[in-house]
């Protein structure tokens, strides 16, 4: 009795696969994860998402779909969380590869459907932007979610897609949102994030560790990626809603688009015609720049220092709490800097760490 959870954006949405796993049948047989490869040059120094060709260690499990396992390495320079998920989670990973567009997805996902026959299939997405027309401003990752909703609406088996964290993500705000959701079908507790706890100690996501601090209690105003962009924590933070799948669809431009692509070039310049961007674009241009940069060793003194004079301008923000992400684009660190920044916090200011952010408190 396998059940099927495809990680709809990939990165920190396989984690919030896992909660939701723990979520809804506890000690049962842990689901199988489809999740992509992808994670934003936090840990990958090469843009877009990864294919079969750039890790070593795979297991075949069917012709179309490969296994990460504890064994699975990434090619250098190549970068990817995903084996270290495979190592500390029961799920089993599965890799999605997008070189063939959504109709590569779409024979994937039959694939695993005619070899594990599961007894369910969830699409899940954290913070709702795989509802996006397409046009909206704060619109910045719609790609991966556009195709994963395309390949599953292509799928002859039922597909409950489920929205993880409205608005958690900062791409659409909560009150669109609201108007799209479906029933509740569960709100996240401190006991569901308990089975990841130790990967969110070290997972780069911003919208998986604000579910899952939501999930635990924690309420306020938390400031996000390098443009800063501030994301309410709230009552709905911890909640998942089903919505109808074919709405989705019909509701997003790019997946209806994409529908019938079969390589990512394709894909990518669709989201250019009907987004004004790629995203992948922003990866290569990003990764030219960090390419320029020599990391230097951090004077923990200066760089408290700089954490502290964060912290003020962040409380005129009215900003209760932050991502170690977006602590360290606004010190300008990167690569090992950013972990050394972590543990330099951790270790002179405890009281803060608001597992998994960063507790700014209102005064100094």
């Amino acid at each position: 009795m396998t059940r099927l959870i495809v990680a709809a954006g990939g990165g920190g949405d396989a984690v919030a696969a896992a909660m939701l796993d723990a979520a809804l049948y506890g000690t049962y047989e842990p689901a199988v994860i489809l999740t992509y490869a992808w994670d934003r040059l936090l840990v990958d120094p090469v843009p877009g998402p990864r294919s079969p060709d750039d890790f070593t260690g795979l297991r075949t499990l069917t012709p179309h779909v490969q296994v990460v396992t504890a064994d699975t390495e990434p090619v250098p320079p190549a970068g990817s969380t995903l084996p270290r998920l495979a190592r500390e989670l029961p799920q089993t990973i599965t890799l999605i590869d997008p070189r063939h567009g959504a109709q590569g997805i779409a024979a994937q996902l039959t694939s695993l459907v005619e070899h594990l026959e599961p007894e369910s299939i969830d699409l899940l997405d954290v913070g709702g932007d795989i509802l996006a027309k397409g046009g909206e401003p704060t619109l910045r990752s719609p790609l991966a979610d556009a195709l994963t909703l395309a390949a599953c609406c292509q799928l002859d088996f039922p597909v409950r897609l489920l929205i993880a964290g409205p608005g958690l993500d900062g791409e659409i705000g909560a009150g669109t949102l609201r108007r799209l959701l479906g029933r509740n079908i569960v709100t996240l507790a401190p006991e569901h994030v308990d089975p990841v706890d130790g990967i969110l100690q070290w997972h780069p996501s911003e919208a998986t560790a604000m579910l899952a601090a939501t999930a635990r209690g924690i309420r306020g105003l938390c400031e996000v990626r390098d443009a800063g962009l501030p994301v309410p924590l709230t009552d709905e933070g911890p909640t998942v809603h089903e919505v109808d799948l074919d709405n989705a669809f019909t509701r997003n431009r790019l997946a209806r688009a994409t529908a019938s692509t079969t390589t990512l070039a394709e894909a990518e310049q669709l989201s250019r015609e009907i987004c004004g961007f790629s995203e992948i674009d922003y990866e290569r241009n990003k990764a030219t720049w960090l390419g320029t940069q020599q990391a230097q060793e951090l004077d923990p003194k200066a760089t408290l220092d700089q954490v502290t004079e964060f912290e003020h301008q962040a409380r005129s923000r009215r900003i209760s709490h932050t991502t170690f992400r977006r602590l360290a684009e606004a010190l300008n660190l990167h690569g090992a800097q950013r972990e050394t920044l972590k543990a330099l916090l951790l270790d002179s200011h405890p009281e803060q760490y608001a597992a998994p952010l960063w507790h700014i408190p209102p005064t100094a």
